[in-house]
């Protein structure tokens, strides 16, 4: 949960969500970005604000590959598909199927695949996928530190698509920080509640020192460096 100013957090589902807590400034983006309100502790508190930045394809693109493509069975499948390679064989992957989102709103770009060849098998077609879902959302973090001038230090998930232990080493990788992934799949409507509650007086939880152990999560550390 983003309670805290420079706190980020990705919900993968179908599209990706992304939020980034800039506290009580309210930062215009430069990169593609969209700013709002992310939420305000009562009538009488300073509304807190954020950058926020979606990925049309995410969780889709897993969808196409076994309803369209007919390269898996069930979703589940995918991770140990994906996991069959250790790369995607310089295939690449662009599920713009409805256009690209943030940070580059082009309605007219439209999906490839790219850099097939003999070799190429339904492992790095997959692999790819999931390495697309990885480098939208690094492009959206960039533009997020870029607009705050702050690198963040670590990206907090959840979405039904954080069970893909791959995934989630993938992003720590690609975005080369920790990824801290929350045993609660949504936490979307605790965080909701936990603000409404101090809102409106409820004493149910202390948001200062209880927001961080509210929920248990575990942490994907980046393996890869800059060399």
């Amino acid at each position: 949960m983003c309670l805290e100013k420079g706190q980020a957090k990705n919900t993968y589902r179908d599209g990706c969500f992304l939020i980034y807590n800039t506290g009580t400034t309210r930062v215009q983006s430069t990169h593609g970005l969209a700013t709002t309100i992310a939420f305000q502790m009562g009538p009488s508190s300073r509304p807190t604000y954020a950058l926020e930045g979606s990925v049309a394809v995410a969780g889709a693109a897993v969808k196409w590959l076994k309803n369209k493509m007919r390269l898996v069975n069930r979703v589940s499948e995918v991770e140990d598909e994906a996991a069959a390679v250790n790369t995607t064989g310089d295939v690449y992957f662009v599920p713009a199927f409805s256009g690209l989102y943030a940070p580059y709103w082009r309605k007219d770009a439209r999906g490839i695949i790219c850099g097939l060849t003999q070799f190429t098998t339904k492992n790095h077609i997959i692999r790819a996928a999931l390495e697309a879902v990885c480098f939208q959302t690094r492009d959206i973090l960039e533009a997020m530190n870029k607009d705050c001038g702050i690198p963040l230090s670590k990206l907090q998930v959840d979405g039904k698509m954080t069970t893909n232990n791959l995934l989630m080493q993938m992003q720590a990788d690609l975005c080369g920080i920790p990824v801290e992934r929350s045993t609660m799949t949504d936490v979307r409507a605790l965080g909701a509640a936990m603000v409404a509650g101090r809102a409106e007086g409820v004493a149910v939880w202390n948001l200062e020192e209880q927001a961080k152990q509210a929920i248990e999560s575990d942490v994907f550390l980046p393996t890869t460096t800059d060399e």
